[in-house]
């Protein structure tokens, strides 16, 4: 069958790295990926199913593995050669429709008992990714056994898909895994009802964001980040109360939080940080860049929740400190705690607001598996080029022939 797979080679990585320094997405051109002949993965217990992806989605994480741009933090937590993919919606050898929840957690891996954040539900945080019955991996797409979904087929524990209702669009449903990470996101913000929350970022992450804090707390202020007209539009539709250019942050929030400016040189008037500032930011970014602007424009004792996956980053920790501003990262899904005090699937929750927000329209573009290069340079130019979420189609008759 065809699959992208992703090999460790050192001089390949580093060329790849380079390439996509000057042009992003290019990594995959001169690095350790290619589109392979390779073997339908074996199933390794009566729990598993082959599932045939219909769209397969291109997540910044997957970028910057290609980019060369990843932290070395994964390595011990992956397992060569693998198949990128996490995004997925397929179908099952019976012809039902699934998405898939990417996590490997203990219960995929027939680890008994399970560890004490697999059995509170939150699969998410696992600590048995490198062990149990198939190889490292903290996903899907980053585990050699299972494949993932960039491909024609790959492998998956029962327990990590999830129905499709009929009605519901493959491009809607491609969407619920991403979504999942915004609700995940929005719900570990414990923002106050007439709280304000700033998002750092328009990209996937950052709408999906912003749709489920309009979602999940309809009164809360909502200031966004937005570089590019299609990302400014869509941010405002989704629930932004002001969406503004980044140089525009710190007057913005100092304006919107009568908060007073602190500028290390009075000559030019330019804000360094404010005395107040917003109650949560959410960085959907993850660069040294964007943590700056967070610490300097969340209030004393506020909150920054880091969504965007951050890699090596230099960063001035003394507001942290000074301001004794909470930094925690919101990494995947599992069990949710909502405002009434009941409980919820993060999945569930994601495609219930899929489907009402209409988040299908997030969908910008697709490309067969063997246009691979042509889309993840698309997926890394996609704010430029007027785009959301790029995406792999394997739907056509042609694609699954090669199964």
């Amino acid at each position: 069958m065809k699959a992208l797979e992703f090999r460790r080679n050192i001089p390949r990585y580093a060329a790849a790295r380079l390439a996509g320094s000057f042009t992003p997405g290019r990594g995959s051109s001169v690095g350790p990926m290619r589109l392979v002949d390779a073997d339908l993965p074996e199933l390794p217990n009566q729990d598993w199913e082959i599932v045939k992806p219909r769209l397969s989605g291109i997540c910044g994480s997957d970028l910057a593995t290609i980019d060369g741009k990843s932290a070395r933090y994964f390595e011990p937590l992956i397992s060569f050669p693998f198949t990128p993919g996490h995004e997925v919606v397929g179908d099952l050898q019976d012809g039902t429709r699934v998405v898939l929840e990417p996590v490997l957690g203990c219960i995929s891996r027939n680890i008994d008992p399970p560890c004490a954040s697999c059995a509170s539900g939150q699969i998410g945080n696992c600590e048995h990714t490198n062990f149990g019955e198939i190889s490292p991996g903290i996903q899907t797409g980053s585990c050699h056994d299972t494949g993932g979904g960039w491909s024609v087929a790959f492998a998956a524990h029962k327990s990590q898909l999830h129905p499709v209702k009929k009605d519901l669009s493959d491009e809607a449903a491609v969407m619920i895994e991403p979504t999942a990470c915004g609700v995940h996101a929005a719900l570990n913000t414990g923002v106050t009802p007439e709280g304000t929350v700033t998002v750092l970022g328009s990209g996937t992450l950052g709408l999906v964001t912003i749709s489920a804090l309009r979602f999940h707390f309809p009164t809360i202020t909502i200031i966004a980040t937005a570089r590019y007209p299609h990302q400014k539009s869509l941010a405002a539709d989704l629930g932004a109360d002001f969406v503004i250019a980044p140089d525009e942050l710190k007057r913005t929030v100092r304006r919107m939080t009568k908060s007073k400016a602190i500028s290390l040189s009075s000559k030019d008037g330019s804000v360094d940080r404010l005395t107040g500032g917003s109650d949560v930011v959410v960085d959907c970014v993850g660069s040294s860049e964007s943590l700056t602007d967070a610490l300097a424009v969340t209030r004393p004792r506020g909150k920054i929740v880091l969504v965007g996956m951050p890699s090596s980053v230099n960063l001035e920790l003394t507001p942290l400190w000074h301001r004794e501003i909470q930094l925690v990262g919101a990494y995947t899904y599992g069990l949710e705690t909502l405002a009434d005090g009941s409980t919820a699937r993060t999945f569930d929750l994601a495609a219930n607001l899929v489907e009402s927000a209409e988040l299908d329209r997030l969908v910008s573009a697709v490309y067969p598996l063997n246009r691979y290069q042509d889309a993840l340079e698309h997926a890394a130019a996609a704010g430029r080029r007027g785009a959301v979420k790029v995406a792999f189609d394997l739907r056509s008759e042609k694609e699954r022939d090669l199964l």
